[in-house]
């Protein structure tokens, strides 16, 4: 059995021991300011490109924690509940924003509503394609319309495997089957 767990660059730094030099080092090299210069190098994109490719860039943000570059970029001065704002930023970073595809929201019932008030909605039972975001309800939740938004990275033998941002305040990967029934519905791009 093999077992696979992420660590960040910084807990990779306590386990190999890296010394203060090292350390400040690999500071910098994560800055916000390399952000775009690793996303090129690491996964082929360059972010506001207007390439419009969504999986692409939320691919290139796993393994972030806090979510402060979304909800910062947003407008916030201090922690909110970001999922919804990290699509929104990931729709952003790839020109889906300023064409009008995607809604920039931090509410995710304001995504669901955006999504079905324009023919864009998709039941949770559809199979979704890559690039749709997937919405979902979870059971015993008290919301009304929606909980929690994460984009379609692909869906192969019956699965579908989503980015999600805010999943344990962390952008990472998930799966779900097929018509699972937390999955309230999915938008597509317009």
């Amino acid at each position: 059995v093999i077992t696979v767990t992420h660590k960040t660059a910084l807990e990779m730094a306590q386990v190999l021991n890296f010394d203060s030099n090292q350390k400040e080092q690999l500071q910098e090299l994560l800055s916000p300011e390399f952000d775009d210069l690793w996303n090129e190098l690491l996964y082929g994109i360059t972010l506001g490109s207007g390439n419009g490719n969504l999986v692409a860039v939320a691919q290139s943000q796993v393994g972030n924690v806090g979510g402060a570059t979304y909800w910062s970029w947003y407008g916030f001065s201090s922690r909110v509940e970001w999922c919804a704002i990290f699509v929104s930023w990931c729709a952003d970073q790839c020109g889906l924003l300023d064409s009008g595809a995607l809604p920039k929201f931090s509410g995710v019932g304001t995504g669901v509503n955006w999504f079905q008030s324009r023919s864009l909605w998709l039941p949770g039972s559809a199979k979704p394609e890559a690039g749709m975001l997937i919405f979902f309800k979870w059971y015993g939740s008290d919301s009304l319309i929606a909980d929690h938004v994460g984009i379609v990275e692909r869906v192969e033998n019956g699965r579908v495997y989503t980015i999600e941002g805010n999943s344990s305040d962390t952008v990472r990967r998930n799966s779900y089957p097929v018509g699972y029934g937390e999955i309230l519905g999915y938008g597509t791009i317009g």
